[in-house]
């Protein structure tokens, strides 16, 4: 059968297929080759244990018969192969000879030099040996917890690199050596002081060099340096000197190798770019106020006659004010002289042109609506009235959303707002004629300070102060000093990455009600009415802060955050004027040079602008231009 390219396939009751061996690896088979005739096709599963699937697959696959067929399984790191029982059992024992783990491992420690540069070096060397497309011959991990370094191979090559690498770290034993490590998100000022404290030497911080003197040297008495230079003997064979350069970031060592393998390691694990943690508040204020007033005011007076006035503080206009615009004409004087030519008659009205402003002032800072009348009640009395109502309702609704990028455990603070003068002092000069008045200024407006710390779980713990301020205006008509309104939230809140909390808020619901009356007459039922005025107001206010913190753990974040905030107002821009460039881009483009950023969601969205042509989008590898609507002719028309 197998000689004219057919095969049996089992089937129910022990019956047999017979049919062409061209697609038979396909048609469903015995498992397994064990007590499986050589002729007949089988499906063997061949697990690997030392080589990867993916190589050996590559290896036995010529070995395979045209019908049959072999596949790899990555994730059990096994293959999977169908063919005649003869072959795969020749298959299986040559697997058995190759999968068989034959590398060499060794540990090799380090005194003198960093684990870190041998096994830069060995990398390098290792990968130039194994050639263009070939595995390197050996593998080497640096263990910075000991200064060792792993290697893993063919033993031959793993003896020689191990040979090296003591070669060097013998190499590394004598004298001192000057290494500069330029930083490259680290701070080298505030890095100085911590190499010191490190290594015992209270220094300043500053570019002079910090010295570790040696043991038994000159100056090791020093508590500061003996107790870091000598108590775990890592300055015992010559002084250790820190610097810095300014203008460079860099931190200069001059130490034996044990000091310069300890500090190469302190300012790796230091020196490491620090996440970044978007902090958004959302602030709300919605009031509501609600004010009524309802006053009567009498007056009765006038010549030679008692008066009696009802004046109510919450009553307005006044009127003793009014009265006195209306009686104005009788504060006039004239005078008139008389000489041989003629008469002249002059009047002095500057009284009544006070009373009269007065009155003026009184009637146009009134509120709501108000009416009254005056009549005489004979001789010289007058009798005078004024009703005043007034209803006022107003409501508010203040929405602030201040946002800050900071770096992790850093602090960082946003202000939105004005600086106003308010006063410290004020005093006389000895004369009593030259007064002068000392002055501070004052932020006022919406301030975030924070310091984000990033901890397991994606979490954010913040230490923040929120604030926000604004001015109610002068305490009184005669004390102008500002009154000013503050809202301040100082807590310390752990919120995970995305969520939204409330900060904190209020709900205030203040009501007063002011009745004002003339003694016995207000008491009076009914006709008591006449005689009071009557206040009601109302303030309602709901505030709250919540709070949002978002993680940006790498520049791609950073990228999509700012490409939301940008496109958010790149869109407004669009929706007011939808027939022109957005300034934003146009700024972006001629003044920085560069390219918009694109919007999450749509990496291509790019707007692109023609000479006579609406903003187009491109989206989906799309580009839709649309003309512009016609606009006035012009001569390039």
């Amino acid at each position: 059968m197998r000689a004219n390219n057919l095969v049996a396939i089992p089937t129910t009751r022990g019956a047999y297929r017979i049919q062409p061996a061209d697609g038979a690896a396909s048609q469903p088979t015995r498992i397994g080759s064990r007590g499986a005739e050589g002729n007949q096709l089988v499906t063997e599963v061949v697990r690997l244990k030392s080589i990867v699937a993916t190589e050996a697959l590559e290896t036995l696959r010529p070995l395979v018969s045209k019908q049959g067929s072999i596949t790899s399984n990555r994730n059990a790191n096994s293959l999977v192969i169908v063919d005649y029982a003869d072959n795969i059992r020749r298959i299986r024992s040559l697997v058995g000879e190759i999968d068989r783990d034959s590398a060499a491992s060794t540990i090799i420690t380090l005194k003198n030099a960093g684990a870190r540069e041998i096994a830069t070096s060995l990398q390098a060397l290792a990968a130039q040996g194994g050639g263009e497309g070939l595995r390197s011959p050996v593998t080497v991990v640096p263990i910075d917890s000991s200064n060792s370094i792993a290697l893993r191979g063919d033993p031959g090559a793993v003896s020689r690199f191990a040979q090296m690498a003591r070669e060097l770290d013998k190499g590394a034993e004598s004298g001192t050596e000057i290494r500069v490590h330029r930083l490259d998100y680290a701070n080298a000022e505030q890095l100085l002081p911590v190499i010191e404290n490190l290594l015992g030497n209270k220094g300043t911080g500053g570019s002079s060099a910090a010295v570790v003197p040696a043991s038994g040297g000159e100056g090791a008495a020093a508590p500061a340096a003996s107790s870091g230079g000598n108590g775990n003997g890592i300055a015992s064979r010559g002084p250790s000197i820190v610097t810095r350069l300014e203008g460079t970031n860099a931190i200069i060592v001059a130490a034996n190798p044990d000091v310069q393998r300890m500090i190469g390691e302190l300012i790796r694990q230091l020196d490491t770019r620090q996440e970044q943690v978007v902090v958004e508040a959302i602030i709300v204020e919605i009031s509501e106020t609600l004010a009524r007033e309802l006053g009567v005011q009498w007056l009765v007076g006038g010549k030679d006659v008692p008066f009696a006035v009802t004046n109510f503080s919450n009553a307005s206009p006044n009127i003793v004010d009014v009265a006195g615009g209306l009686l104005a004409n009788q504060f006039d004087t004239t005078t008139t002289t008389t000489t041989n030519t003629a008469t002249t008659t002059t009047t002095n009205s500057a009284v009544g042109d006070a009373l009269r402003q007065n009155a003026a002032d009184a009637v146009l800072s009134a509120r709501g609506g108000f009416g009254g009348f005056a009549t005489s009640l004979g001789g010289s009395a007058v009798l005078g009235a004024i009703i005043n109502a007034v209803q006022s309702d107003s409501n508010s609704n203040v929405l602030s959303t201040p946002s800050l990028t900071v770096n992790n455990n850093l602090k960082g603070s946003i202000l939105f707002g004005q600086e106003i003068p308010v006063s410290t002092g004020e005093a006389l000069s000895n004369n009593f004629d030259n007064a002068f008045r000392t002055i501070q200024r004052q932020n006022v407006g919406i301030e975030l300070e924070v310091t984000p710390q990033i901890n397991a779980g994606d979490e954010v713990r913040m230490e923040l102060r929120q604030q926000v301020s604004s001015i109610a205006g002068p305490v009184s008509d005669d004390f102008n000093e500002l009154i000013i309104n503050k809202r301040e939230i100082n807590t310390t809140v752990t919120v995970g990455d995305g969520e939204i909390i409330a900060l904190g808020g209020l709900l205030d619901d203040n009501e007063r009600r002011t009745i004002q009356k003339v003694p016995f007459l207000g008491d009076i039922p009914i006709l008591g009415e006449l005689f009071k005025s009557r206040g009601k107001s109302r303030v309602k206010t709901n505030l709250m802060v919540f709070i949002r913190p978002t993680i940006l753990k790498d520049p791609n974040d950073a990228r999509r955050f700012s490409s939301n905030r940008y496109g958010y107002v790149r869109d407004q821009q669009l929706r007011r004027n939808p027939d022109q460039e957005p300034s934003i881009d146009a700024l972006v483009r001629d003044y920085l040079g560069t390219v918009p950023p694109s919007v999450e969601g749509r990496p291509d969205d790019q707007i692109i602008y023609a000479p006579g042509d609406m903003p187009a989008v491109r989206d989906s590898g799309v580009i839709e231009q649309t003309p512009l609507p016609a606009s006035e002719p012009s001569g390039n028309q």
